[in-house]
């Protein structure tokens, strides 16, 4: 939203009646704020503005600000905190985690996509569907940016932490933090507290992994970041077995005395069977090594079955590290740390017995059947795209050996300025030169004859993205069976519109389901069971065996649904 300027329309000092007012929806609309925690925020003897701006899609809204900041801005009657608020008082919006790479992409208008996401060992934040959060990077608590959920937790977990996460609306580093002092993310790490022990030498080792944790994201590697939050402290090893005989023991007691499970069996129940479900049908030896985190999101929450969710922090294991630990102590699997602060596992036994002997539950059958059986699904195409290669552009491709027609994916396009083909040569090289010569072929290319005489060197970004505006665009589909499909042009989105008619009824057009091989009879029989109206099939205008789907009434949020459901 505010990745581009945006117009102020007017700015006016807050009387005592708003203040009052704003005071009470922000009390309302962010219930973990303190009174002492809202006059912070709202001092009542200091100046408050109120700024009305038009954005640069046209939304207008308001921007409260003190001391020079932006502290809350306000659309559609909602309010928002931005990033200024959320450092002094962190813990007012539920936090996901990412990667410090995608606040740039965000920072420029990007939303934040599942697979950016970082699963903590202790699992993701409990939100619903349009419930407000914030996003921090991995090892600050720092929030960087405001968004809103597109589902719940549940169904992220369920979507195999795939497809579109959160809506952002505002970034560090975008034009609305920039309206304030500019200042930076303050220092609030993630501290890892170990378990008190008796033992002299291991309240040493204690002392020495709280200082190695307790510091700030610039001074710790990705690498390590990852795994922070499985770090196992050393004193829990001592104590493991007589931990687990005493739950053991305890266990029994209650099967006698009550058939049913308490939550934190069942839950231990549910996460050993995710567990062999995962290593038994989803893990193969060419995945190893796997690092602890991707198995946790990628592999055992995938394997949950449909309604639950797993949870280790209500399990008697608390960390996966424990949990994994117990495992490796059954000889079920191997875990190491193969480079510093970063655990993966790096063997798997699966002659083991407990591994053989499990078998699938007749709700979840094993992935090798699932096929099969979910055929009448709808399975969604794989869509890439595609750049080829004009006759204009031949020349900057030449000497890769590549001829004017040829298509190439966009994320491989910077490797054939290069007289490489390895990875490891062209991230070097990336990493060490960030800036390109502009030669004579590069010039008649990429640059603009108003360009050719000022412009001596490129940025890589700059580059590639002249690059792709001057290639022909194109897509490539494929269907599950099918062999691949390439069109010229962009992919055309699903087009959901409402319209007017007489006596002001509305009705609701769907078009271009199509192109995602989804059949538009289908779907309008199954829209018309769900909402309960009337569905019909017309001609698209101007285009050939093309069809839209019309219902009557303004049905957007349950086609939405539908789509993004089922």
């Amino acid at each position: 939203m505010f990745a581009k300027p945006f117009k102020v329309k007017s700015n006016t000092a807050m009387k005592g009646s708003d203040r009052r007012k704003l005071r009470a929806d922000v009390g309302s609309s962010f219930p973990a704020l303190s009174t002492d925690n809202l006059s912070d925020l709202l001092p009542p003897k200091e100046e408050l503005n109120v700024v009305k701006v038009y954005a640069h899609k046209g939304e207008s809204l308001s921007i409260y600000v003190h001391g020079k900041n932006p502290i809350l801005f306000e659309l559609e009657r909602n309010l928002y905190p931005t990033v200024y608020t959320l450092w002094t008082f962190p813990d007012v919006l539920p936090a996901f985690t990412t990667w410090p790479p995608v606040l740039e992409k965000m920072a420029g208008g990007a939303d934040l996509m599942l697979p950016g996401v970082v699963v903590p060992s202790t699992g993701l934040p409990e939100v619903q569907q349009g419930q407000l959060c914030a996003v921090n990077l991995v090892g600050s608590r720092a929030p960087v940016a405001v968004g809103v959920a597109t589902m719940s937790t549940r169904e992220m977990l369920a979507s195999g932490m795939k497809g579109k996460g959160f809506n952002i609306l505002h970034t560090y580093k975008d034009q609305l933090w920039a309206s304030g002092d500019k200042s930076g993310p303050p220092v609030i790490t993630a501290v890892i507290t170990p378990m008190e022990t008796e033992a002299a030498p291991v309240g040493e080792q204690e002392d020495q992994l709280v200082s190695h944790n307790s510091v700030s994201e610039t001074s710790i590697p990705e690498t390590q970041l990852e795994n922070l939050y499985l770090f196992e402290v050393a004193a829990e090893a001592s104590h493991e077995r007589e931990d687990m005989a005493a739950d053991d023991a305890k266990h029994e007691t209650q099967d006698s005395e009550d058939c049913h499970p308490s939550p934190q069996e069942a839950m231990d129940n549910l996460l050993n069977q995710c567990f062999f479900h995962a290593l038994k049908f989803k893990v193969k030896k060419s995945d190893l090594p796997l690092l602890t985190s991707t198995f946790l999101r990628n592999y055992l929450f995938t394997c949950c079955p449909e309604g639950q969710q797993v949870d280790i922090k209500k399990s008697s294991y608390k960390k996966l590290s424990k949990f994994l630990q117990v495992m490796q102590q059954r000889k079920i699997l191997k875990v190491k740390e193969l480079s510093k602060g970063v655990e993966s596992i790096v063997e798997v036994d699966w002659k083991h017995p407990d591994i053989r002997s499990y078998v699938a539950p007749v709700s979840e059958p094993p992935a090798e059947d699932m096929d099969g059986g979910d055929e009448h699904l709808y399975q969604p195409p794989e869509i890439i795209t595609l750049y080829g290669i004009s006759a204009k552009m031949l020349p900057l491709f030449q000497e890769s050996g590549h001829r004017s027609g040829t298509t190439q994916q966009p994320h491989t396009l910077p490797r054939f300025f290069l007289p490489f083909s390895r990875d490891d040569v062209f991230a070097f090289i990336l990493s060490h030169f960030s800036f390109v010569t502009v030669n004579p072929v590069i010039c008649d290319c990429l640059l603009d004859r108003s360009e050719q005489n000022d412009i001596t060197f490129l940025k890589w970004d700059d580059l590639v993205t002249r690059c792709l505006e001057r290639m022909q665009h194109s897509h490539q589909v494929t269907f599950a069976g099918c062999s691949p499909v390439i069109r010229k042009g962009n992919i055309e989105h699903i087009d959901i519109s409402v319209a007017q008619r007489s006596s002001n009824k509305k009705v609701t057009m769907i078009k271009n389901l199509e192109s995602y091989g989804l059949d538009p009879s289908s779907f309008a029989s199954l829209l018309q069971q769900r909402v309960q109206a009337s569905a019909t099939c017309t001609a698209l205008p101007g285009a050939k065996d093309r069809v839209q789907v019309q219902i009557q009434g303004n049905q957007v949020s349950q086609i939405g649904k539908l789509l993004l459901g089922e």
